[in-house]
């Protein structure tokens, strides 16, 4: 038995079916079972709870094999990340508890710095709180999920796709979530370790190397744009950030185009992904149209 936290997102739901597809039994902790009722169908026990109470977290851990832990995405984090200090908290207190034979923490490329992160500070600070867990961790820092860009299905059709990426021919750490998933649910049931691991997950890819596969999708030339750097605050306050909290958001991109999401932080390994931005494109073309 495994417990994957953050099963109705995107990471959580990729690691699910791996490990689902492997044969193995899945549990999950959910605030709302009717949106996990797919996972219920599917053989997952549900927990009722979320990551805001350490004790339904300890009670979701009784006697798993492993756990698979993330927190949440906060957009407009308070100055102090303190939403973030909570769910850390929490799982300090329940994986203290419970101390399961390994744990794999979702992090990101970056998280080894503690400044100018925007909001990677949030797994940075996960990473620090993590360090003196009893239980083999590892953390898995992924790059940028090629998933954030799937509104270039719909915004691409006049050729352009906006991005924050600049310059759109700087490669940075880029994956997709399928990947995060299948490597979680490798870690979960493979070779076990001892201590703490660092692997950072995902290949150098550029934004014009991204547009270029999404055209081939859409059957048109597209190209990467860079948003020009004044207009972030208010293209963010458009994707639903309250004007006045951009700061974590805008800090994010500009560290990533500082080069902060490059491979090859010191004591890490390396796993590249296999599944590129023309699959998930592919693949959420598919869905979308039934």
């Amino acid at each position: 038995m495994f417990l994957v936290m953050g099963i109705t997102g995107k990471v959580g739901g990729a690691t699910a079916q791996h490990l689902l597809a492997q044969g193995n039994k899945v549990r999950a902790l959910v605030r709302s079972r009717e949106k996990a009722v797919i996972w219920a169908d599917q053989g997952v026990e549900l927990v009722d709870g979320d990551w805001n109470d350490a004790a339904a977290i300890e009670q979701a851990l009784k006697g798993v094999e492993g756990a698979f832990v993330m927190l949440p995405s906060v957009w407009a984090p308070s100055p102090d990340y303190k939403e973030a200090k909570g769910v850390i908290a929490n799982y300090v207190a329940a994986l203290t508890e419970a101390a399961p034979p390994r744990v794999i923490a979702l992090s990101s490329m970056g998280a080894n710095r503690t400044s100018g992160l925007g909001m990677i500070t949030a797994l940075s600070l996960l990473e620090q709180g993590f360090r003196n867990l009893t239980s083999p961790v590892t953390f898995l820092r992924a790059g940028g999920f090629f998933e954030n860009f799937l509104y270039g299905l719909q915004v691409a059709q006049g050729g352009m796709l906006p991005v924050y990426y600049n310059p759109t021919n700087r490669k940075s750490t880029m994956v997709a979530t399928s990947d995060i998933g299948a490597e979680v649910a490798t870690l979960l049931t493979g070779a076990a370790w001892s201590g703490q691991r660092v692997i950072e997950l995902g290949s150098m890819i550029s934004a014009d190397e991204v547009a270029e596969q999404l055209g081939e999708v859409l059957k048109l030339d597209v190209k990467a744009f860079a948003v020009p750097r004044a207009g972030w605050a208010e293209a963010f306050e458009q994707l639903g950030i309250p004007k006045g909290h951009t700061g974590p958001a805008e800090e994010m991109y500009e560290a990533v185009n500082a080069g902060w999401m490059d491979l090859g932080a010191e004591k890490t390994e390396h796993i590249a992904g296999t599944t590129s931005a023309r699959e998930v494109f592919e693949a959420a073309q598919k869905a979308a149209k039934g």
